[in-house]
């Protein structure tokens, strides 16, 4: 009778799984899609090259920019680069939208950023439905930073309006620009001021997820949200502060604004929301949350490989012009029966004057008649006399 095989102490190996899902990952890489939504002028290009510290958009040139107020466009600008660090590569697209915000009408100008989410998304699910699906091109935004000019007051209109169609469709990150321009009081009243109306208007942000087994992730994470809408400086230069360390920052005749510096603003904050502790859900939140609900409400109003309904040919559309005909109809039936009822009583009075007009002429014949009778019987009467 053979004995019992002892079990090792390693166990069977259930527990390597992690490490081989670490070298898979480390050996594909990763591809990480940001979008920078704002005002012309808020150091959006800035505070991305600050973030992973190399200049991947050079810096605009703002003295044209009115130039081209008769567009009245909001570009969509799309920068691709490639960073590695510690050997592990990180495919980074960066989503710019030059030209928002920057009109006196600024109606409608959310329509190209949204409609480019949404195109990114159904590019995605046409690809996943094809046969042959090895190679997926996908610019999918993993994250929307949405920068507010730092007015010490609240929130604009517009920015309640884009907010709340982007917070539907992409995680959300609101974050106050150049918070060196305010002080640190005046931060804290504005950032308060802000979340209250992100949560009187049902404005959805991502927020990251708490972690109750592991209390270390679960504050920090919990200090991340406390910290939403964070308040930034931006800055590619290195600065010297008083006490002789050199930084990345801003100079004033105060003193140095620092970018790392959690006493002046919440770079780090961000960049680690971004970056170091919840790049990975950023992901996944798109891939399973906004990508998913996408898919779902297409595919309950489509067939399967059907193209999308542009929005000339949207059912809802159609039914506005629709109304739009019949009451442009109505209002051109109203005139039309205004007009004839006008005519007619132009034509009413027309008749009443030439009526008068007869009348009159006919008593001035008479009245012709019986003078030349009278003339007649004078000339008659004087002949007898003589």
């Amino acid at each position: 009778m053979s004995a019992a095989p002892v079990p090792s102490s390693d166990g069977i190996g259930i527990a390597n799984l992690p490490n081989q899902k670490h070298k898979i990952v480390a050996k594909r890489g990763a591809h990480f899609t940001m979008m920078v939504v704002g005002e012309s002028g808020l150091g959006k290009t800035t505070l991305v090259n600050t973030l992973f510290t190399t200049e991947l958009s050079p810096a605009k040139n703002y003295n044209k920019r009115h130039y081209k107020q008769l567009d009245k466009l909001t570009e969509v600008e799309i920068i691709k680069a490639e960073l590695e660090e510690k050997q592990f590569k990180v495919k980074l697209t960066v989503i710019d939208t030059p030209g928002f915000g920057d009109y006196v009408n600024n109606r409608d100008s959310w329509s190209p950023i949204v409609d480019f989410i949404d195109d990114q998304h159904e590019a995605y699910m046409r690809q996943e439905q094809q046969p042959q699906r090895e190679e997926k091109t996908d610019l999918r935004v993993h994250a929307c930073l949405y920068f507010i000019r730092p007015t010490g007051h609240t929130l604009k209109p517009l920015d309640i309006e884009i907010m709340k169609r982007l917070g539907t469709r992409v995680n959300l990150i609101p974050v106050v620009a150049k918070a060196d321009t305010l002080t640190q009081n005046d931060v804290f009243l504005f950032k308060q001021r802000v979340r209250e109306v992100i949560a009187a208007q049902g404005i959805r942000i991502y927020q990251p997820p708490v972690e109750n087994d592991d209390e270390a992730a679960a504050e920090h994470a919990r200090m991340l949200t406390d910290a939403i809408p964070f308040s930034i400086i931006g800055s590619t230069e290195d600065v010297q502060t008083p006490d002789g360390r050199v930084v990345k920052g801003r100079e004033y005749l105060w003193g140095v604004a620092e970018v790392e510096n959690e006493n002046h603003c919440d770079f780090r904050k961000l960049r680690s929301l971004l970056i170091r502790t919840h790049m990975l859900d950023l992901i996944s939140t798109t891939e399973e949350l906004h990508y998913e609900n996408y898919r779902q409400q297409q595919m309950e109003t489509r067939k399967f490989g059907e193209p999308k309904v542009k929005k000339v040919d949207n059912p809802k559309f159609k039914e506005e012009e629709e109304q739009l005909r019949k009451r442009f109809t109505e209002q051109v039936k109203a005139e039309e029966a205004r007009f004839r009822q006008w005519e007619q009583h132009l034509i009413a009075e027309r008749d009443r004057l030439n009526k008068d007009l007869e009348m009159a002429h006919g008593a001035i014949k008479s009245l012709e008649a019986e003078l030349d009778n009278l003339q007649a019987g004078y000339g008659r009467g004087g002949s007898a006399r003589r």
